[in-house]
């Protein structure tokens, strides 16, 4: 049963949940399309995922920037335009007949995603009045977006080819109405003004766990962008399946999404977030083990597991990093959804320049040393204290959402 404060606003999560995955498709597109630049273009493996540093690298800079702008202003007609942004990027990427041209339009397609971060979740926080639960079904509905990238992508590419890249706008069009739909429904500018003056007014900014949480889920980013990239030309080669091997196996690692998610947020009320999230990094190690090692079909369980790992703790990230500053909600959401998760990007050139260079499965090995990194990271943190003026009542900093005990650390 989902409690008084999720449940009454239920319409407007609803709307930004079903708006976030028409974004995110987008965030998914672009990995998804890796495997068609390969076979139609000709690129090699760090040519291809050059684009998926442009799509990331803007994004990097530009989400904290306009996290930090949305603290001082309301901009919630950001997110239908960002909307439209992301979606044109990728709509254009197969009609393009450079490379440059093709890395602009996809550096344009994450400026979009970049925009849209921030406010969005500045607004998802105050409809959702702080709950883990509800902030678990936004981020849900990203995380669906992401699953379905890659068959929204097979389904359009593979029929007619990257000249048909422009029926990927559809859902950019869709998700923009969603957008406002949403925005009346939640009145987004005083939600967000009374989320962010709830945070001025009940804590501290702490800038130390801020930090360490963010290296953590830099760590995160490096893994899950790392396997989008280069996971469906991997699972051919492994299991000696053709293009619809690898399109199964994004859509698996995105589509476990939508269970560790919603997972995330109800772990999160039973136990502390940070224990809950310590506990995903620790097992996220011999799942991605798995998956890098393990040969044949038995390789598409690792898939799943690496899959529930990274995502487990995706949407408290959010608001762990939302309560650590909470005077500055909009910073920390774009740090959260957008520097320390598209920085991943930056390494995936690396990973390709070292595929070419060895092997595809030499230049994935490093990946499993990254989650146990982030989980050294988490060590020290601490559940931090939400102000009440958000929540509606005051949670002390070591009980979790529904006032139980919480366990020993991992």
């Amino acid at each position: 049963m989902p409690n008084n404060r999720t449940s009454s606003h239920r319409r407007p999560i609803a709307l930004m949940s079903l708006g976030h995955a028409c974004v995110d498709v987008y965030q998914g597109a672009v990995a998804a399309l890796v495997p068609f630049f390969v076979s139609e273009r000709a690129y090699g493996y760090a040519a291809a995922s050059g684009i998926v540093l442009a799509a990331s690298l803007l994004s990097s800079l530009v989400q904290p920037l306009l996290g930090a702008l949305t603290d001082r202003w309301a901009m919630p007609w950001l997110l239908p335009v960002s909307t439209l942004l992301a979606g044109g990027g990728v709509a254009l990427s197969g009609v393009m007949g450079s490379y440059p041209l093709t890395l602009a339009v996809a550096a344009l397609s994450g400026i979009g995603v970049a925009a849209y971060h921030p406010e969005s979740a500045r607004v998802a926080r105050g409809a959702s009045r702080g709950s883990h639960i509800a902030m678990g079904w936004f981020s849900l509905g990203g995380n669906l977006g992401f699953a379905a990238a890659p068959l929204v992508v097979s389904a359009v590419i593979a029929t007619g080819g990257l000249h048909a890249s422009p029926l990927l706008a559809v859902p950019a069009l869709v998700g923009a109405a969603l957008c406002v739909a949403a925005l009346r429904a939640v009145r987004a500018p005083a939600a967000a003004t009374a989320a962010t003056r709830a945070g001025r007014a009940g804590g501290r900014d702490d800038w130390a766990s801020f930090g360490r949480l963010s290296g953590a889920i830099v760590c995160r980013s490096i893994v899950f962008i790392g396997l989008s990239t280069f996971i469906s030309l991997y699972v051919r080669q492994r299991t000696g399946g053709g293009e619809v091997s690898g399109t199964v196996a994004l859509f698996v690692l995105y589509l476990g999404g939508a269970v560790g998610t919603v997972a995330g947020g109800r772990l999160a009320s039973r136990y502390s977030r940070v224990t809950v999230v310590r506990w995903a990094y620790a097992l996220t190690v011999p799942a991605v083990a798995g998956l890098v090692l393990v040969p044949g079909p038995l390789l598409y369980l690792f898939v799943v597991l690496t899959s529930a790992g990274l995502y487990v703790p995706f949407s408290l990230h959010v608001t762990l990093g939302q309560d650590y500053l909470p005077r500055r909600v909009g910073t920390a959401s774009g740090v959260t959804l957008g520097l320390a998760v598209s920085i991943g990007g930056v390494a995936s050139p690396l990973i390709g320049a070292m595929a070419d260079a060895t092997s595809l499965q030499t230049a994935l090995a490093p990946l499993i040393v990254l989650p146990a990194l982030g989980w050294l990271l988490l060590r020290p943190l601490h559940e931090p204290d939400l102000p009440e003026a958000v929540t509606g009542r005051p949670v002390s900093s070591t009980q979790p959402e529904t006032g139980a005990a919480a366990p020993l650390r991992p």
